[in-house]
């Protein structure tokens, strides 16, 4: 049995244009629609709704249909990445088909519903509350009749909806919005209370720049040993070429006979140094021309510290040393493109 064709668009009717003035007026009447919520909602209640998540002695489940379970899947992933609550999507028809084995009692199921009579969820309710699972919900009709799940759930928080954006007041682009606002506070609350450190929610987040700027610390990605472009403040400038351009840090560390920092000399100050001085940089040392005071940082920084310290005022620079901070000691170098490899 073949598929039916594609539908051939009607190319004369025109597609129409945005108009600007009108864009603005719907932003400025979806923030009017934010701000309902935000000035209705019941914050009794949802302190009570967060602090029954925070005290789930089990498994914290959240479903929901179309939009609504959109926001659950996301609202699921995001409690399962702080690692602190076993948390999950359960699909409302899936659960019905076998899913519902991974509830246990004690278990929280969040259902989240625009109109609370989700037919689909109303037929959850009665099978997650059979497994022992303990039920909440989150509503935007109002309670009674219209609302059965409402009542039908152990804690219910009324989610204040002024009126869908959408210009026939359907399209959940009001609703799904806010939902997402109140599910990812309540989160952002379960952090506070939990005392979550980074380095705990970096424990969850190894790959990607998030985890990357939590995890990478400067002695990770710095250069060492024979990358590092070292030179002594007495040898001069043009006997260094080499070792300034060889590396690819764009720069020669100035160190002492025990390996002290005593300044920095870059490709930036020979191009200085050559339009000064002409001739006169074959009798220059690098000592002579150096900067004594870098910007330096410590091995154990974060890597992230050490591109910000980069790119701070009054100049950015391309590179830092890393040097032991008891005995300012050159341990490594640590530059802007390693950061940028590094995925920083």
């Amino acid at each position: 049995m073949g598929s039916l064709p594609p539908p051939t668009p009607d190319l004369s009717v025109s597609a129409g244009k945005i108009d600007t003035g009108e864009l603005g007026l719907l932003f400025q009447a979806q923030r009017h629609n934010l701000e309902h919520f935000f000035d209705h909602l019941d914050l009794a209640q949802t302190a009570h709704f967060a602090q029954t998540l925070l005290d789930a002695p089990g498994a914290i489940f959240f479903s929901g249909v179309g939009k609504s379970g959109i926001v659950a899947h996301k609202l699921a992933q995001t409690l399962a990445s702080l690692g602190f609550a076993r948390a999950s999507f359960l699909n409302p028809v899936d659960a019905l088909h076998g899913d519902l084995g991974a509830v246990f009692p004690g278990d929280l199921l969040v259902l989240i519903s625009k109109s609370g009579a989700s037919e689909e969820l109303l037929t959850l309710v009665p099978c997650a509350r059979s497994k022992g699972a303990r039920l909440l919900s989150l509503t935007s009709a109002a309670e009674g009749a219209g609302n059965p799940l409402s009542a039908l759930c152990d804690v219910n928080v009324h989610l204040p909806l002024q009126r869908e954006l959408c210009p026939f007041g359907l399209a959940p682009v009001t609703s799904a919005a806010i939902q997402m606002v109140f599910g990812d506070t309540v989160v952002a609350a379960l952090m506070v209370a939990r005392r979550l450190t980074k380095e705990q929610y970096a424990a969850n987040h190894p790959a990607g720049k998030i985890g990357k700027s939590l995890i990478f610390k400067v002695k990770d990605v710095m250069k060492n040993n024979s990358e590092i472009p070292l030179c002594k403040e007495g040898d001069m400038i043009m006997d260094q070429l080499t070792e300034l351009t060889s590396k690819g840090c764009g720069c020669l560390l100035v160190v002492d006979e025990e390996f002290h920092l005593i300044g920095t000399f870059t490709d930036g100050d020979l191009r200085r140094t050559l339009k000064a001085s002409g001739a006169n940089i074959f009798n220059l040392t690098v000592g002579e021309m150096c900067n004594r005071n870098p910007r330096t940082i410590s091995p154990d920084a974060m890597a992230v510290e050490a591109m910000q310290k980069m790119e701070s005022p009054p100049s950015a620079v391309q590179f830092l040393p890393v040097v032991d901070d008891d005995r300012n000691v050159v341990i490594g170098i640590i530059t802007l493109h390693g950061l940028v490899s590094a995925g920083l």
